[in-house]
Parts: structure tokens; sequence; C-alpha cells
């Protein structure tokens, strides 16, 4: 372990009225440093002036995207993940290189796994993936106005592409075939966008 003294949080956003609620870092440190995972552990303050430890993941951000063919189709990604031990359903997707702008992370990850150049991104919104344990927040885009150019997917990567329409992505929502919390946020705040609905 690796004694760390910077807080890799994002900056505060509370109010006054949420002061009662805040925990506040005393120290922390670096358990683990991998290709992908940065796991911490600090030692913090509670409102009530005790003591706790709170480990968490510290993640770059990420994007997914909603690509529509011009005939309203969805393109999907079926993608094995390791963790669960199956396949999924969901929409292309990625984590932010470093220095780089979740726009352009979009544009660059459409291409990589599901081979689409779009003439326009919208941006949708944003989640906190798993706000008890990381800080990963995915900025989610619809990307319209698609051509093809063909895929070009990072090495060991391997998924299929499908499409389907947004009644089908429902259904298979229904039906527990979609449970990948990404997609299913992202295929509500589509909807969402294409009835004209807004905040």
């Amino acid at each position: 372990m690796t004694r760390d003294i910077d807080d890799p949080r994002p900056a505060p956003e509370w109010t006054d009225a949420d002061r009662h609620l805040v925990e506040t870092r005393i120290s922390g440190e670096r358990v683990f440093e991998g290709a992908l995972l940065d796991v911490r552990r600090d030692r913090i303050r509670l409102p009530d002036g005790n003591e706790a430890v709170r480990e968490y993941i510290v993640h770059p951000g990420a994007v997914l995207i909603v690509p529509v063919l011009d005939d309203g189709l969805l393109v999907v990604e079926r993608q094995f993940r390791y963790p669960p031990n199956r396949v999924f359903l969901e929409f292309p997707a990625g984590k932010l290189d470093p220095g780089e702008a979740p726009l352009a992370t979009a544009q660059r990850e459409l291409i990589e796994e599901a081979g689409y150049a779009a003439a326009r991104f919208t941006r949708l919104g944003e989640i906190h993936s798993v706000v008890s344990y990381t800080t990963e927040v995915i900025t989610i885009y619809l990307a319209e106005g698609l051509a093809e150019v063909g895929r070009k997917l990072d090495h060991g990567e391997h998924l299929d592409i499908v499409t389907m329409p947004v009644d089908a992505m429902f259904a298979a929502l229904d039906r527990g075939e979609i449970t990948d919390a990404k997609t299913v946020a992202a295929l509500c705040l589509f909807d969402r966008s294409r009835r004209g609905i807004t905040g």
C-alpha cells in the first residue's frame, strides 16, 4: 500500500443545506493501482464527529453513445463481460483517455466499437454509475447522421453489432435481457429526448 496525500475526488458541490450530511476526508492511501482500477481507502470524519473508513475506485470517466440510424434503428452491442460471466446487450461505450474531452471519446468509441461516424452528437445527460464505490461519471450522447466507416476494435476486444427498434429494446428491458445500468439509463434518456420531454 502506498501513502497517498492527494484527494482524487471531484471538487465538492454541496450547499449549506447539505453540510449536515457531508463526510470529511482526514487521510487516504492507495490500496491498489492496476491497468484500470485505482483503489483507495480513506479515513473520514462523519457528520456526528465519529471516524469511519471509505473504500472506493477512482475512475477517469466514460461515455456512452446511443447511435440512431436514419431508419430509427438503434445500434447496440453484444459483449461478454468477465466479472458477471455473461454476454450483455449494451450501447457502445468507453472510458476517457488522459486529457481527452468526453465528446472526443464518444466520436472515437463509436468508430472503434460500432464502425460508424456521426454527423451530429447531442449530449443527453450524465450518470454516476455506482455512487457507493466509484468516482465514475458517464456522459451520454445521442449520435445521428451515421455513416458506416468500419470498426477499429482494440486488441483483445470481441463484440457483435446488432440493430434494434426502440420498442424491441424496451421489450428486452422488460424481459430482463437488458440489465446493464448505463444502457438502461441511456435508453430512458433517449426515449425522453425523442418524445420532447426535457428537464
